[in-house]
């Protein structure tokens, strides 16, 4: 497998270090454990949703947590001792999942229904960081303060 060289990107690119340090790990390593399974949905312009199947997790064993641009979502069935099974076919066994967000998304709510679990997310830029139009100064007039003089 080859790896891919980001360097270049890097000459016009500002602030996306994160990003390039995410796209190299997922060049670096093979896939990885795919459980539980799981869908990843744009719900609304600025909404997302996350399910996962947890067949067999009660809440209990489940935990959620956010943390800045990550999710991690762990799974940890307890051991049922009183049970003998002869075939058991569905998967309990421990996991942990992680997600890596967006700056400005966070989680707003959580729902296990029917062995989903789906977890809501919403990206939310604060109107400081939202694009603003620049007005450009007529260079006849002087400016006082940021404002053009009368």
């Amino acid at each position: 497998m080859s790896v891919m060289d980001f360097a270049p990107l890097n000459r016009s690119a500002i602030g996306f270090d994160r990003l390039f340090d995410m796209l190299d790990n997922a060049m670096r390593f093979g896939p990885t454990d795919n459980y539980p399974p799981y869908n990843i949905e744009k719900t609304g312009e600025d909404a997302y949703r996350i399910t996962l199947v947890v067949a067999g997790f009660s809440a209990e064993d489940l935990s959620i947590t956010s943390q800045p641009n990550q999710l991690i979502v762990a799974g940890n069935k307890a051991k049922n001792s009183g049970s003998q099974y002869l075939y058991q076919g569905i998967a309990g066994r421990p996991f942990q999942r992680q997600f890596s967000l967006a700056d400005y998304v966070k989680v707003v709510g959580a729902n296990l229904n029917n062995g989903m679990l789906s977890i809501d997310l919403v990206r939310d830029v604060p109107e400081a960081m939202r694009p603003r139009r620049i007005e450009i100064a007529n260079s006849n007039q002087p400016q006082i303060e940021g404002k053009v003089a009368a």
